[in-house]
């Protein structure tokens, strides 16, 4: 990878990771390590373009068939492609159809812009990790292979130790916070070759864990507000992105729309 290189456009592609959930701005959007990685760059580059094809809830195969195709029209020259870890979290995924959409996205997308960037995600410490992280690190070896294959990046996210921290997780406990996602766009920043101005993988300093009252109340507030609804969903056919259009649709000046 180039060292200090120069980048005049950035399309990111994925779901809720990289719409931003739940970087939660007072106007009430999403702002995300995308949207942060965008304003660096452009803050780099007079006339940078971004766009972010990114909506909550979308599998891999969703994400082939709508995003990938309209990102590799636009000529970029980063791609942000992360996708697939919703699948592994369903009661059943066929693991083949995941790395076979994966294949088709990374065979469209890394010839049509000077960088891919794919991600080994993040994975939040927990029994509900310890459940699915055979799924996930099967993705992770596709994720590896493809990228060796295609000449990709890779930003392990996964082997970073404070990317684990319940700390550095939403009360969902499905999305990062919004130091997390810092994290991720300085991680981002670095892996194309950028000056690093923070070390992302630095631990947060020890504290004391809460008590037992403490976490049994923040579990059943958990299972009320997130839990249930995402089984609902699941027991439904429904995706909380249902009807959602793209973040950011348009390879656009960064200036000339607003951030969510």
């Amino acid at each position: 990878m180039e060292m200090n290189a120069s980048y005049t456009s950035f399309v990111a592609v994925g779901d809720s990771f990289t719409e931003g959930m739940s970087d939660l701005l007072p106007d009430g959007t999403y702002r995300g390590w995308a949207d942060l990685l965008a304003a660096r760059l452009a803050a780099r580059e007079p006339g940078f373009r971004y766009a972010n094809l990114a909506v909550r809830g979308k599998l891999i195969g969703q994400i082939a068939q709508d995003q990938a195709p309209v990102a590799a029209a636009m000529g970029a020259d980063v791609i942000t492609l992360v996708g697939g870890l919703n699948d592994t979290l369903r009661p059943k995924v066929d693991m083949s159809m995941v790395r076979d959409h994966l294949e088709a996205s990374v065979e469209l997308l890394a010839p049509s812009c000077k960088q891919l960037v794919l991600m080994r995600s993040p994975g939040r410490n927990g029994p509900v990790m310890e459940r699915f992280r055979p799924r996930m690190e099967q993705l992770f070896t596709t994720i590896d292979e493809l990228a060796a294959k295609h000449g990709a990046l890779v930003v392990d996210l996964y082997g970073a130790p404070v990317l684990a921290d319940p700390r550095m997780w939403d009360v969902d406990r499905l999305h990062l916070t919004a130091e997390g996602h810092r994290r991720v766009a300085e991680a981002v920043w670095q892996t194309l070759g950028l000056p690093a101005e923070l070390n992302w993988r630095t631990e947060l300093p020890l504290a004391e864990p809460p008590g037992w009252t403490v976490r049994r109340t923040q579990d059943l507030s958990f299972a009320r507000q997130h839990l249930l609804p995402w089984i609902g969903r699941r027991l439904t056919g429904r995706s909380s992105g249902d009807g959602r259009p793209a973040k950011r649709p348009e390879l656009q000046p960064y200036g000339d729309a607003p951030l969510s």
